[in-house]
């Protein structure tokens, strides 16, 4: 009788369950893969660029050969034209989607099943101030890997630090402002220290970093037309927009100071390519004048970081307004609604960090080369299809 045994099934099964939690991963965030036999030779599945956890099937997952991908690790560099061309060469089935970035970090695991998220309670922690100090504290078992791109830079990261390295004492990999790998040799174990990991940093900010909110109103009003038809004019195009007014929002929009408040980067780096790195601050002055003045701010951060690339639009991507909430700015209603629930979980990450000695993402230098690069912005070429 023919055993009808298929890795991939159970590897999908488990995936879903991970992208069934937002506090896990966010719209396409996360990646898992399995390393399985086929045809005596052993590939990796890795989830293809772009497709969601929570909704993936087989055919969302990428068979590139274990060989190339552990001789690409080995590699001194490795641009990402040749990476992206090198994995996609070494795919047993062409018309698979492309490989995740970090297929070859999961190659370098040496487990049957990794799985990867951006656990908001993992990135709370990271995102403070003390973050590597704290996060060795609450993960002493884990490798504690500081920011570094994703991609090729980062698999390299953690071969050179995993030379005559002891997996069997390694619980699981932390990528510092980033997220988290799990991994075992059984895909509920993987699965099982996944939540494990995570419930461990949720108890550590129950105790340590627990944000009082109080009861707010809005206190203030603003024309949503006029907002509407100015950022529609600023990026060129029509816009649908999305209000968040929730006790949460009220909170984050009751600052002081929201200019340097709530303009202190994104919760983990991809979410980048959504959000941009800052919002759209209303305080003090007009709209008019406030898309201005985001718009001078955004083509200087450009002008500062920039070489050969072309400057994305300058029109923010969503606003926090002075006592009257969060308003995302989306091509449609589905967009807008994405980028309402990346800065919920941003929104609450950040008061959280704050209760830990402060919020502090990424550098400018690390968000400029995660917006502007070619990897992502393929990938926000396929979310704006949408």
């Amino acid at each position: 009788m023919k055993n009808l045994w298929n890795d991939i099934n159970l590897r999908v099964f488990t995936s879903n369950l991970l992208g069934q939690s937002d506090e896990l991963v966010l719209h396409g965030g996360g990646n898992t893969s399995v390393k399985s036999m086929v045809n005596g030779e052993e590939i990796l599945f890795v989830k293809g660029s772009g497709w969601d956890l929570v909704s993936i099937k087989a055919e969302g997952f990428a068979p590139v050969k274990m060989k190339t991908l552990l001789e690409m690790a080995s590699l001194k560099t490795l641009s990402d034209t040749d990476m992206v061309s090198g994995q996609k060469a070494a795919m047993i089935d062409k018309s698979a989607p492309n490989p995740s970035v970090e297929a070859i970090l999961h190659a370098l695991i040496p487990f049957k099943f990794v799985d990867h998220t951006h656990a908001d309670a993992v990135v709370s922690i990271s995102n403070s101030k003390d973050g590597i100090e704290l996060i060795k504290k609450v993960y002493p078992a884990f490798l504690i890997v500081p920011y570094v791109m994703p991609g090729f830079i980062l698999a390299k990261t953690i071969y050179e630090m995993t030379q005559n390295f002891d997996w069997s004492k390694c619980k699981g990999i932390i990528l510092h402002n980033h997220g988290i790998f799990t991994f075992d040799n059984d895909a509920k174990k993987s699965y099982d220290k996944m939540i494990e990991a995570v419930s461990t940093a949720e108890e550590f900010l129950k105790t340590n970093a627990a944000v009082d909110m109080k009861t707010l109103h809005v206190n203030k009003q603003i024309d949503i037309n006029e907002l509407k038809q100015l950022i529609q004019k600023a990026k060129g195009h029509e816009i649908c927009l999305h209000v968040n007014q929730t006790p949460l929002a009220l909170y984050y929009s009751s600052q002081d100071n929201l200019s340097e408040f709530a303009t202190r980067g994104v919760l983990t780096p991809e979410h980048i390519i959504r959000t941009k790195r800052v919002p759209l601050i209303v305080e003090n002055e007009s709209l008019e004048q406030s898309i201005e003045n985001f718009k001078i701010e955004y083509k200087n951060y450009f002008d500062e970081f920039s070489k050969d690339e072309i400057c994305l639009n300058t029109a923010p991507n969503y606003a926090v307004i002075k006592d009257f909430g969060i308003v995302t700015f989306g091509k449609n209603e589905k967009e807008a609604n994405i980028l309402n629930d990346i800065v919920e979980h941003t929104m609450l990450a950040i008061l959280k960090a704050d209760q830990l000695g402060g919020y502090q993402g990424i550098s400018l230098k690390d968000c400029f080369e995660m917006e502007y690069w070619e990897l992502e912005q393929a990938k926000v070429k396929k979310c704006h299809n949408i």
